[in-house]
């Protein structure tokens, strides 16, 4: 048999298992998915989790199922490229693979500040999401919850956690001189003048110095604090890190226009992982996902696969809540209810594909 491992269960991951599932494949071909869940977990959504407007069953999915496919649910500790197999920390039979396709995701970037990784929330993971959620919904009344990063999910999460408690006291930490730098102009503002008007304290040009279990420190004052939630970049997953690839400057995996490891051409990776030029998002995962699944059909038939084409991403969608929200659509930048309702539409669309 051989034996094609796919690590990780999100979007790059099941969109391949997907579309692989849908072809003829051959008698001797045979899937094992690894994930730490057994579900799929909708990580654009873990905001909600964190604010506690959204229960587990909503944002989670069952994988798919085929007699070819099988699903080993643990923890990885390590990648043996040598040797070609994967290493669990509760199970002692290691995953032999033929084929790699490595989509770990992404995990916290701390930037070496003091504290950070032992007294902040994260929201990079379901269990993380979760104990965020369980944090922010204990507070008493009147509590305060930092969020420090102004991207689009410090965005995300800061005001889902004033719609979903109006009584706290929410302030949003953010390095550059307005929030969301990725957007235009018209978008920071309408998310600007969003916090201004819901009570929420945004401080720009922030600097974080040290985190403490009841406070952040930030360019030489130290905030009190209940909760702080970081949301202030992401790296690759820690195993992607300590492998012996070629990396970017952001510590992805070099990869060619086959998403193949040109060191070991039997490895792909997809998502977070891999270097590219768009930034990490949901979407780009699922198309690197359905281009990587095109390649394998071919390798895994014995013949040349086509060289993928060039991705064509349709815009970012981000909330505010529950009824309002800020993207990119069709080249131009929305606000409102509009944006809002058609993130509410991509979700249900990906539940039911």
């Amino acid at each position: 048999m051989r034996n094609v491992v796919i690590l990780g269960g999100g979007y790059g991951g099941v969109n391949i298992v997907q579309n692989l599932i849908e072809e003829d494949l051959p008698e001797d071909v045979h899937i094992t998915v690894i994930d730490r869940n057994p579900y799929h977990s909708i990580k654009t959504e873990f905001y909600t989790i964190a604010a506690g407007t959204s229960a587990d069953k909503n944002v989670r999915m069952e994988f798919p199922e085929h007699d070819k496919v099988n699903y080993i649910y643990a923890e990885i500790t390590k990648i043996d490229t040598e040797n070609k197999q994967i290493l669990f920390q509760d199970r002692s039979e290691p995953a032999a693979y033929d084929y790699l396709v490595i989509g770990l995701g992404c995990e916290d970037n701390y930037h070496g500040i003091e504290g950070a990784a032992d007294y902040t929330e994260s929201i990079q993971t379901f269990h993380g999401a979760r104990h965020a959620g369980m944090a922010i919904g204990n507070l008493n009344a009147y509590g305060k919850a930092t969020v420090v990063g102004a991207g689009l999910s410090g965005i995300e999460v800061a005001a889902e956690i004033r719609e979903s408690r109006p009584d706290l006291n929410i302030r949003l930490l953010d390095r550059g001189k307005t929030v969301l730098k990725a957007f235009d102009r018209k978008i920071q503002n309408y998310v600007e003048d969003w916090f201004m008007k819901n009570d929420v304290e945004v401080l720009h040009e922030a600097n974080v110095e040290y985190v403490e279990k009841d406070g952040v420190c930030n360019n030489g004052v130290c905030y009190v604090n209940d909760v702080t939630i970081w949301t202030a970049g992401v790296r690759p997953n820690y195993l992607v890190r300590e492998l012996p690839y070629k990396k970017d400057e952001q510590d992805k995996i070099v990869i060619n226009n086959f998403y193949q490891v040109p060191e070991d051409p039997h490895v792909y990776v997809v998502g977070d992982c891999a270097a590219s030029e768009h930034s990490p998002s949901a979407q780009l995962a699922r198309q690197q996902g359905e281009q990587i699944a095109e390649i394998l059909y071919a390798v895994l038939k014995g013949e040349k696969p086509k060289e993928p084409g060039k991705l064509k991403l349709k815009g970012t969608l981000g909330s505010l809540g529950s009824s309002e929200g800020f993207g990119e659509m069709m080249s131009q930048s929305v606000v409102g209810y509009i944006p809002r309702l058609a993130k509410s539409g991509v979700l249900w669309l990906n539940k039911r594909h």
